[in-house]
């Protein structure tokens, strides 16, 4: 009894000392984040850099374990059939799903930079090729102008004169450092791209690995919370991350499929329009589509820009046919396909792609919106919990037209309009609502 008692005691005081240090540490950390913020910068940023491969892979992993569950599905229809061992026909199940899995994402990267590449050159090649004929055109046009009118002339005069100082003093001055700096930046460049090639080969190892062991990492990640925290809390931090998960899940999957649909409508709509660089123009305007809300305005510059330097009446076509797609994939496509996996309004769709794309870029205008669903999601429980044990209505509609709670029966109280007795002023009435968001009816007591 008395070791009971002791055990009691000693884990009690483990609890608290435990409890002290995360406060005390969350403390420092936050005093060295406010004070040394440059360092924190500095430091997450290696961090950032060293774990970069690991972040690739466990992004990779993430998105093609939907591929990889329905590879398995499929091979797990025969599979049992021809190994009777059952952990063996799983491992080999799992080992051909993730294998297939890996294989479709790199024939489909591979075929991105096949389109892209050929045609980027060929739209460059192009605009080199025509740019002296358009300057020979503007400069024809410049001299009937000036011939014209003499007010005009002396201003071309002046202008060309200050155009040739300024450039000649460019070329003595400025060119060779910014040569210089030119070269810095190629060679920079070079540098990170076969660090991002090298990274991503890693990844793609790390991938691999995390679609082979995720059940046991679940497990672990589950083991952990228990041991750390009450079953009742550990069940909410589970469900929390399961619903983060559908979250995340449902847009990026729903995301992905929309835009590929995009894209491949895109490319057969430029082939019926003749509209040049199809392969191009549905590549960019697909991959901007991941972008929620501004993604397809994002894509139509630059392919707006290659369409009117090749063909100005083509441009035209191209604005209409992708003012008519947006309306078929906001309307149509992205509603059936994604729905409301985030459970967002429009208007928190575009604060969030604004702020965290502010923040972060392109990678947060991407997850800017998956992100803020999470954060909605537990603003949103939070609160209705603290409703619920206030004995509050939860639903937000109710708290509309709501003037007050009354503080005896924890009821919202509604103004409703009426005149009474012609003097025209609005009357307040009870219209109570109890904490499941019916009304009820005032006692005999409450009326007096």
């Amino acid at each position: 009894m008395q070791n009971k008692k002791n055990e009691k005691e000693l884990d009690r005081y483990w609890k608290v000392g435990i409890t002290l240090f995360i406060t005390l540490a969350s403390v420092i950390v936050f005093f060295f984040v406010i004070y040394r913020f440059d360092s924190f910068a500095d430091i997450s940023a290696k961090l950032i850099r060293t774990g970069q491969p690991i972040i690739i892979g466990a992004a990779i992993a993430y998105i093609l374990n939907p591929i990889m569950k329905f590879w398995e599905k499929q091979i797990h229809r025969v599979a049992p059939k021809l190994i009777k061992d059952e952990k063996k026909e799983k491992a080999i199940t799992r080992g051909i799903a993730v294998t297939a899995s890996i294989l479709v994402f790199i024939i489909l990267i591979f075929l991105l930079i096949a389109s892209i590449v050929p045609a980027t050159i060929e739209s460059v090649r192009n605009v080199i090729t025509r740019f002296p004929a358009e300057s020979k055109r503007f400069s024809n046009w410049v001299t009937e102008l000036v011939k014209s009118d003499s007010r005009a002339s002396e201003v071309a005069k002046t202008t060309m004169a200050k155009v040739t100082q300024e450039f000649q003093k460019w070329t003595k001055g400025d060119l060779v450092p910014q040569v210089q700096r030119y070269l810095t930046e190629i060679t920079n460049g070079v540098v990170s791209i076969i660090t991002g090639f090298f990274n991503c080969f890693i990844g793609i190892i790390v991938a691999i690995y995390l679609m082979g062991i995720q059940e046991q990492l679940k497990g672990q990640c589950k083991k952990i919370i228990y041991a750390l925290f009450k079953p009742k809390t550990a069940n909410e931090i589970i469900e929390v991350v399961r619903h983060s998960n559908s979250i995340f899940g449902g847009f990026i999957t729903g995301k992905i499929i929309d835009s590929a649909i995009i894209g491949v409508i895109c490319y057969i709509g430029c082939l019926i329009l003749s509209i040049p660089n199809a392969i191009l123009i549905a590549v960019i305007i697909g991959v901007t589509n991941l972008i929620p809300f501004f993604g397809q305005f994002i894509g139509a510059v630059p392919t707006l820009l290659i369409t009117l330097i090749q063909s100005p009446i083509h441009a035209l076509y191209l604005v209409i046919f992708m003012v008519i797609l947006q309306q078929i994939d906001g309307n149509i496509i992205g509603p059936k396909i994604i729905g409301n996996s985030t459970g967002l309004s429009s208007f928190w769709v575009m604060f969030s792609i604004l702020i965290f794309g502010g923040m972060f870029g392109f990678i947060g205008m991407l997850l800017g919106v998956p992100i803020f669903g999470v954060i909605y999601y537990l603003v949103t429980k939070g609160v209705n919990n603290i409703l619920r044990k206030k004995e509050l209505v939860v639903d937000t509609t109710a708290y509309i037209e709501a003037v007050k709670v009354d503080e005896g029966t924890n009821s919202l109280v509604y103004q409703k309009l009426s005149r009474e007795k012609g003097d025209g002023k609005p009357s307040k009435k009870k219209m109570n609502k109890n904490f499941f968001g019916n009304k009820v009816k005032k006692s005999d007591s409450e009326k007096k």
